[in-house]
């Protein structure tokens, strides 16, 4: 758990940044001496954040230990440009703990090879732009909903608030279903899930074997127990039903492979997960830091409110305005740069890998940071700074492709990026058209976990615009 500077306004201090002005080549260079066994482990679980900021300040391709595992991390969006190109040919996806593992089965995220790209086939139909605008309408719909709950003065925890709102979202989409039950017992699992993961992957659970016993490793398989039996029932109650649904849950049911082959229930139950996390999950933590950071930038509020009155006038938006809605989109975009919900990847070396020109010996693990690429001076001017409207079309900053990756990138990013954008910008659409939230004073820690969350409560007051 960490603090930061405040990044709404853009006098925070990088001092991984302030050394570095210009790019530094590719050779690869020694980082902090790490201890035996551990390695750097002790410095990385305390602050997995400000660790990568640090080897960053070391150069653009630095060696590391994590436990025994030779790693190397690397900064520069070219490097990281190839390690998200190459993954399948030249690099593997690694064995993640086993508390991510317990929750996310051997979804396509986690899946490697010939399974990945026959998973990938399966689900990728889902998730097309024709069927994200499928479900926009589901979107406003619940954002809507809140929106009329809500009145003026009245205080909300914002981080209960859109979680509720994204789960009842992520219940209705993939599941087709609409009782708050489903995304109350699916919710509490996945809180306890999300910290769990968080906490043995920055801590002694990193390197401890399988089979060696921890609470931590109980309250996992307890939450996944409950996330298995949600998911179970569901997909039952789906096939005893009658006539074609909607929903993403049904299009999984019904896709088959080039040999004819369904999903098997265990296939279905892991993407079906990893659906539901990449649905909520993110999206629930991005508006929370983009009402943190709005509310700290009045210029940048004034402007989305500008272009809601504009585009929307006195309605509702809908998903063929999502391409009109150009702030809010930046918005969101600039908020993924600031607080990334994914703020590493990582890629195992194959024989023959090789990053920026040098080679990686098999088995090496190459990291790389969103939170540190995206805070980097040299890619993004006033890099603490909240600035939107260096995402305009026409305007805006000149921007080096892979110097910003909320969704990771190349064969395997992330499926559910049309999504998740989508949701993000009609939600904050309705809402911010409707209201204002004060966020109260006082800068907001982060914490690493699955996703990157805020470290406490995050209250405001309503003000009806």
């Amino acid at each position: 758990m960490s603090r930061d500077t405040d990044a709404g306004t853009g006098t925070g201090t990088d001092s991984g940044t302030a050394a570095v002005a210009e790019p530094r080549g590719h050779a690869l260079v020694p980082g902090p001496r790490g201890l035996p066994f551990l390695g750097n482990l002790p410095r990385f679980a305390k602050d997995p954040l400000a660790f990568f900021e640090r080897l960053r300040g070391h150069g653009d391709m630095v060696s590391w230990r994590f436990g025994r595992n030779r790693c190397v991390f690397i900064s520069d969006p070219d490097c990281i440009g190839e390690l998200l190109t190459e993954t399948e040919r030249t690099f593997d996806q690694p064995a993640l703990g086993i508390a991510f593992r317990t929750v996310m089965g051997n979804g396509v995220v986690v899946a490697r090879g010939t399974d990945w790209r026959r998973k990938r086939s399966l689900v990728q139909p889902s998730v097309r732009p024709k069927q994200v605008k499928s479900y926009a309408s589901t979107m406003a719909q619940s954002a809507v909903e809140l929106a009329d709950s809500w009145s003026g003065g009245e205080r909300v925890d914002i981080k209960r608030e859109m979680a509720a709102l994204t789960q009842k979202i992520a219940v209705r989409t993939i599941f087709g279903v609409d009782t708050p039950a489903d995304a109350e017992s699916m919710g509490r699992a996945m809180d306890v899930a999300q910290q769990e993961i968080g906490k043995e992957f920055s801590g002694i659970g990193a390197i401890l074997p399988d089979w060696v016993p921890t609470p931590g490793r109980t309250r996992i398989k307890k939450a996944a127990a409950v996330i298995d039996a949600e998911v179970a029932r569901v997909v039952a109650r789906h096939r005893d039903g009658d006539g074609e649904r909607p929903d993403l849950l049904s299009r999984l049911l019904t896709a088959v492979d080039e040999t004819g082959a369904h999903l098997t229930d265990e296939e279905i139950r892991d993407e079906t997960v990893t659906l539901y996390i990449g649905g909520h999950e993110t999206t629930s933590s991005t508006l929370v830091w983009a009402w943190y950071l709005l509310s700290r930038n009045p210029r940048a509020r004034a402007a989305l409110t500008e272009e809601l009155d504009r585009v929307l006038g006195d309605r509702e938006p809908g998903f063929d305005d999502y391409a009109q809605l150009t702030y809010t989109q930046s918005v969101v975009k600039e908020t993924l740069r600031l607080y990334p919900t994914i703020w590493l990847v990582t890629g195992v070396a194959k024989e023959g890998a090789r990053i920026g020109g040098v080679p990686m010996p098999e088995g090496t693990r190459v990291w790389s940071s969103q939170w540190s690429t995206q805070r980097d001076a040299r890619w993004f001017p006033e890099p603490e700074a909240f600035r939107p409207e260096r995402w305009d079309p026409e305007d805006g900053d000149e921007i080096a492709e892979y110097a910003w990756f909320p969704f990771g990138g190349g064969p395997r990013v992330c499926l559910g990026t049309r999504f998740a954008m989508v949701e993000a910008v009609l939600i904050l659409a309705v809402l911010a058209r409707r209201f204002d939230l004060e966020v109260d004073p006082g800068t907001i820690g982060h914490v690493p976990a699955l996703t990157l969350q805020p470290d406490r409560d995050v209250t405001a007051t309503v003000r009806a615009r």
